[in-house]
């Protein structure tokens, strides 16, 4: 029997739960259902199953969820505990035309694992062996991709002279390092470790056809043609099944230094931000947060905080908190009590309220896209002017939260409230998608990414094509070359689908 994944905020009930979204589903045939059962993975077909595995942590889906519905739930759950298992179940399903949407701990908040088109749900929490390889010499660790995050940080930290990913994205406790790989996830961490693209040098990956592909991970550089691995990191299972990966790792630092700063404008904290990295100082965590999120976060008035902490070795991490002090000095900042970075840490992966926000009527979600330095500061107060102009916003702000020396990530937050008099059932999705498009619309017009770390997955699908300009083309020949038949994860990455119109939006 297939035991549940780790639980989206709202339990779905499946006596109760109706599909929201409108679509054709494929429905998987009693002899394919009885040939994915030899292949030796789970298969379920349980209403219970199938409604979980129906929707992941986007916000959206959440709200519907209050209502007794999931988005789309898939005919079938397959669970493998083996690649081979894996590239069974592939080359099954594509010879039978069977949507495959993989999951694991569906921690996604763009409706990545949502299965529109119906098919499987192909559940990968059961390549969970954790490390298979650890060179201590090198650095390395081989990782089977349905292993979650805590696992792997205790499996490290217990082996050898102790180890770190120094991977910490706020889905920690439900995320897997094959979701973090297909999503291009990010840590708190990532200004001192980089984000996951930078730790994986190597993947297995499970084609749709069934062949099972490994791609670089021989030396620690090579020039062997286009880097196959950054191929399928990001692509969201539209490509291949990632199976296992080879990371690099870390020793665990010895010291850690911590600080926190009073800046007088949103600007004023980016400048400062930009000139710590010019000097390539790379704290592991510098956050600046406007002053609506710093009274939130932080009960303070009238003033950005900027946390900051790092981990290293005791040299370098004097030489980082060095330049750091000394660009606050410059900018203006006020020192404030290095208890707040504390405190940071006691709340970084608390999402407790999204449900009950949803419950009361209130829309709301986040949205962190990335740009250049020099373009920022603009982004940022376009974007939450906009979104504060739409009818219903109660609030708009920005925090900077992964820092490097070309750009930032902004991520903003946005809530809503219909207008009291309007009484119309589709009020909370239509200022969903009019926020969406708002801040995507500014976010293209002055040249940043579109998302930094939370992927594309549904809800984002209908701006790539835009964001990538001729560039979709490509993605589009790659897809029709690696899955003629379209069974992964279609309706997604705003890719063209063999299975019908995508229902959102």
């Amino acid at each position: 029997m297939i035991s549940p994944t780790p639980p989206t905020p709202i339990e779905a009930d499946p006596a109760a739960t109706s599909d929201r979204l409108d679509g054709p589903r494929v429905a998987v045939p009693a002899d394919v259902l009885a040939r994915l059962a030899d292949s030796g993975a789970e298969v379920s077909t349980d209403d219970g199953h199938r409604a979980e595995a129906g929707r992941d942590w986007w916000p959206l889906a959440i709200g519907w969820a209050a209502a007794g519905q999931v988005p789309a739930r898939p005919a079938a759950v397959v669970r493998p505990s083996s690649t081979a298992q894996v590239a069974e179940v592939l080359s099954i399903c594509s010879r039978a035309g069977v949507p495959v949407t993989a999951a694991a701990g569906r921690s996604g908040v763009c409706g990545g694992a949502v299965p529109v088109f119906g098919g499987i749900s192909l559940d990968l929490t059961g390549l969970k062996g954790g490390l298979f390889d650890l060179d201590e010499t090198s650095l390395l660790a081989d990782v089977a991709a349905g292993t979650f995050g805590p696992d792997l940080e205790a499996q490290l930290r217990a082996s050898g002279s102790g180890y770190t990913l120094g991977h910490w994205p706020q889905s920690m406790d439900l995320s897997t390092v094959g979701g973090w790989l297909a999503c291009r996830s990010a840590g708190q961490y990532s200004t001192r470790y980089g984000k996951v693209e930078d730790m994986v040098i190597g993947l297995e990956v499970v084609l749709a056809d069934g062949r099972v592909v490994r791609t670089e991970g021989a030396g620690p550089r090579a020039a062997t043609g286009p880097n196959l691995t950054q191929l399928f990191v990001g692509s969201e299972g539209t490509l291949g099944v990632i199976t296992a990966a080879r990371l690099v790792v870390h020793p665990v630092p010895p010291a850690e230094g911590r600080r926190a700063y009073g800046l007088a404008s949103f600007a004023a904290g980016l400048e400062v931000c930009r000139r710590i990295l010019r000097r390539g100082a790379t704290p592991a965590v510098l956050r600046l947060y406007d002053e609506v999120e710093s009274q939130r976060n932080f009960e303070l008035t009238g003033t950005c905080a900027l946390v900051v902490l790092d981990e290293a070795d005791e040299g370098l991490l004097a030489a980082t908190l060095a330049v750091v002090d000394e660009e606050a000095a410059a900018g203006g900042a006020a020192a404030l009590d290095a208890a707040l970075v504390g405190r940071w840490l006691e709340h970084r992966n608390d999402v407790s309220a999204l449900a009950p926000l949803w419950r009361a009527g209130i829309v709301v979600d986040t949205a962190e896209v990335a740009g250049r330095w020099s373009v920022l500061d603009g982004l940022a107060t376009t974007v939450t002017g906009e979104l504060a102009r739409l009818p219903g916003t109660l609030v708009a702000s920005v925090h900077q939260s992964h820092a490097y020396p070309d750009g930032a990530c902004l991520y903003f937050t946005f809530a809503g409230r219909a207008p009291e008099g309007d009484e119309s059932a589709g009020w909370a999705e239509d200022y969903y998608r009019s926020a969406w498009d708002a801040l995507t619309a500014v976010v293209l017009g002055r040249g940043a990414a579109i998302s930094h770390h939370h992927g594309i997955g549904l809800n984002r699908s209908r701006f790539l094509p835009e964001a990538l300009g001729a560039g979709f083309s490509v993605l589009t020949a790659l897809k029709a070359a690696l899955d003629p038949a379209g069974i992964l994860n279609p309706g997604k990455l705003g890719l063209p689908s063999t299975h019908g119109a995508v229902p959102w939006p």
